[in-house]
């Protein structure tokens, strides 16, 4: 029977931390604050910030909404963009995506300042996870997985990691953070042969195919470490990962449950990457 990697206890420890360096900055005069940029009322978006304005009310992290209608002009988005950007008391910025079709998405990540960039969605943020810099901030879900190996004393240092995905929203990035964790990294993805070969040779999965249940007994072994950041909605209605948690589950050292693993530190991971944001400005 695996070890239950829960996120509850991470996202714990991380609350911890966060809150005292929020403190620290409020003793300064400074008040951490979050603008979540939302247009139209997408059912996902709206169960998302409500996740996030509660964690912030939690953590001592302020927060402004600037709320755009669904049919929205790529002008009118541009310019609270450039709003946020101009406002000192806004330190990170939640843009929802995807933006309805008719605006130009790229257009308009890309006109944010990546200093407030606190999901990485500006390619200066990303260049950051690529060269190692200090240029914005990770995504928030690859280093949500990262806190969890971190927490639970996970060495990666010359360890083999697969990560099955490629995007560039956790894929890409993932396989970059675990690289700078000294592990020795192959990405699968769709057009990978052989795929349950390649990931049960490894000794850390990181699991973000967008499908659910992909990763069955066939593709693990004992010994392994499962991180499932895939969030699914199985035909009975339930939440479910990337990975078939009943098979898989019996065999493997580790696992991520779905839900209560990754998706419940990804909240934590984008206050905290506020609150730096708000130590950098504060220098």
């Amino acid at each position: 029977m695996a070890k239950q990697l829960l996120g509850k206890e991470v996202v714990a420890a991380l609350n911890e931390r966060i809150i005292a360096k929020a403190q620290k900055l409020n003793e300064k005069g400074i008040k951490p604050t979050l603008g979540i940029v939302r247009v139209g009322e997408n059912e996902s978006d709206l169960s998302y910030e409500r996740g996030a304005t509660k964690r912030c009310e939690k953590l001592g992290v302020e927060y402004k909404k600037y709320l755009l209608p669904a049919d929205a002009t790529q002008e009118q988005v541009l310019a609270v963009i450039d709003e946020v950007n101009n406002d000192e008391s806004v330190h990170g910025v939640l843009l929802f995506r995807p933006l309805p079709k008719h605006l130009n998405q790229n257009e308009i990540e890309q006109a944010l300042d990546p200093a407030k960039d606190v999901d990485c969605m500006t390619d200066g943020s990303m260049a950051g996870v690529f060269t190692g810099k200090d240029l914005g901030y990770p995504p928030c879900t690859p280093q949500a997985c990262m806190e969890i190996l971190d927490y639970y004393g996970i060495d990666c240092t010359g360890k083999k990691a697969v990560v099955v995905g490629r995007s560039l929203v956790v894929g890409k990035p993932a396989a970059m953070m675990l690289i700078k964790k000294n592990a020795t990294v192959t990405v699968c993805h769709t057009r990978t042969v052989d795929m349950p070969s390649v990931v049960k040779e490894a000794d850390i999965v990181i699991v973000a195919a967008g499908r659910a249940g992909v990763v069955d007994d066939s593709y693990v072994r004992p010994g392994q470490i499962i991180i499932d950041v895939g969030i699914n909605v199985n035909e009975e209605g339930k939440l479910c990962g990337d990975v078939d948690y009943a098979k898989v589950e019996p065999i493997v050292d580790a696992i991520t449950p779905v839900p209560g693993g990754v998706g419940s530190v990804t909240t934590s991971v984008l206050v905290g990457h506020v609150v730096e944001a708000a130590e950098k400005a504060s220098k």
